[in-house]
């Protein structure tokens, strides 16, 4: 019978010591950042790390202790601490349990807006060609009711959805009715501009539960700059339409979402003081993609991952000394790469997972039956790259979908263990995997790290939260609660 193991097994032995899998990075001239293969990390001195190495190691000089804490060093004799990285690192994976959660219906490409940093390829209002039809509606919710989640999302994306409001309409009833004899359990939101958020959008909703996302890039003249419609006035609606839902749904049944572009990058302080008056409950930082009318228009040329990235710390920074008033205001990507670092518990955002979250993650329902491996592999489709397209739902089902050599090929070459620089990096435990980013940008699955963004981007979030953690106790404090 299975029982709890005795106490010296637990117990750090001085005499027979090994070392565990460690990664290391240099943070300075004498500043070694050090990892094991879930996410501990602790820095290290060139002479710690070197004795750590040697193991040249004895009871009571801080760095022994240090290392079988964060489980850098081992007992030749027990297994303890094996066995407790095996178990932490299946619980990281235990998502790949419950695979694709999140299913996309891209319910028609027509737009009245028309954003220049656009990722997606919009068609223009009235052309009502290009709306998902019932029946394809059909066989998409069929599909999503196939994967094994518990939970399933469904949401509607477009284009604008609620051009096409009907068809929503029509595919919460179907979902449901359909999911009951399952016992499965659903949760649906609309990612709209809220222009055209109506009573009778509002009323639907209340009775269905439905949530919202949003666009706000800040304050009106940088909201309006980046997101022009005919009349001049996105972000009237925009706000608007935020304050009909909290006051109809409830504060918690909307998020908005910005993006930064070239516009953006000196006025961070701004953005996140428009969130805080328009009541949000925190804001995601987020860079611009490399897909539809960002590359068109050339948007995503307009600044480099290391803008960005000044631009991130400096806002993070202004956030936290928000924070520091008493309001609870998360900045939501520092959030989740904290919960990363501070646990095993596996997050849903799927540009921070191993394997990528393509297929296993979400899969996308375009207009017109094809189905992709995420709405950035829909969106290179708009593109004429058609690398990622899985099948359609009128020829194929989950299984076919999620087993097809596209699929299967990407998630493969997705896996940052076994990657080439991803294996050996100290950052690998908290980061994720993106081959639809790599291969856009790269022409490359892997990508060629060296070169990408997306890997300078994350090295670079991952080595500033670690610096506040460690060396900022007061932000640290912070952190940690938007991580809980």
């Amino acid at each position: 019978m299975a029982g709890f193991a005795a106490a010296d097994s637990f117990s750090p032995e001085k005499s027979d010591l090994h070392l565990l899998p460690i990664r290391f990075e240099r943070l300075g001239a004498d500043r070694f950042l050090v990892g094991n293969m879930v996410g501990d990390m602790a820095e290290m001195t060139a002479a710690e790390l070197d004795r750590l190495c040697a193991l040249d190691l004895a009871p009571g000089d801080g760095l022994y202790e240090r290392a079988f804490e964060r489980l850098f060093v081992g007992s030749t004799g027990q297994r303890a601490q094996q066995q407790l990285l095996a178990l932490r690192l299946r619980s990281r994976l235990s998502f790949l349990r419950a695979a694709t959660p999140l299913h996309l219906f891209v319910v028609t490409l027509r737009c009245e807006h028309s954003c220049p940093y656009c990722q997606v390829s919009r068609q223009s209002k009235d052309r009502v060609r290009y709306d998902m039809d019932q029946a394809t509606a059909s066989k998409a919710i069929d599909i999503a009711l196939s994967a094994p989640a518990p939970l399933i999302k469904i949401e509607f994306q477009g284009g604008e959805p609620l051009l096409n409001f009907e068809l929503i309409r029509w595919i919460v009833v179907t979902a449901k009715q359909r999911a009951a004899p399952l016992s499965k359990r659903l949760q649906f939101v609309i990612a709209t501009n809220l222009a055209l958020l109506s009573d009778e959008v509002l009323d639907f909703s209340a009775e269905h539960d439905i949530l919202f996302s949003t666009s706000l890039d800040g304050p009106r003249d940088l909201h309006n700059k980046n997101r022009p419609r005919r009349g001049d006035n996105s972000y009237e609606l925009a706000v608007a339409g935020i304050a009909r839902i909290k006051d109809r749904l409830g504060q918690d049944k909307v998020g908005a979402l910005m993006t930064t572009t070239e516009a953006s990058l000196d006025r961070v302080e701004e953005i996140v003081d428009e969130y805080l008056e328009q009541g949000l409950d925190g804001i995601f930082l987020r860079p611009l993609s490399p897909y539809g009318f960002a590359i068109k228009t050339k948007q995503f040329q307009k600044y480099r991952g290391t803008d960005w990235l000044q631009f991130w710390k400096r806002g993070l920074r202004y956030i936290l000394d928000v924070n520091k008033s008493g309001d609870r205001f998360p900045e939501f990507y520092s959030s989740l790469i904290v919960r990363r670092i501070l646990s095993d518990e596996p997050i849903g955002y799927v540009d921070l997972r191993s394997p990528a979250g393509i297929g296993l993650g979400a899969l996308v329902y375009n207009y017109d039956g094809t189905v992709f491996a995420s709405d950035e592999a829909r969106m290179l489709a708009e593109m004429g790259d058609r690398s990622f397209e899985l099948g359609t739902v009128h020829e194929h089902s989950y299984r076919e979908l999620v087993l097809s050599d596209t699929l299967v090929s990407a998630v493969a070459n997705s896996l940052t263990q076994t990657a080439p620089q991803c294996s050996t990096c100290v950052f690998e435990p908290n980061c994720g995997a993106d081959p639809v980013y790599h291969h856009a940008t790269q022409q490359d699955l892997l990508g060629i790290k060296p070169l990408s963004e997306f890997c300078q981007r994350q090295k670079g979030v991952i080595t500033h939260l670690f610096e506040l953690l460690e060396h900022s106790p007061e932000d640290a404090a912070i952190l940690r609660r938007w991580a809980s």
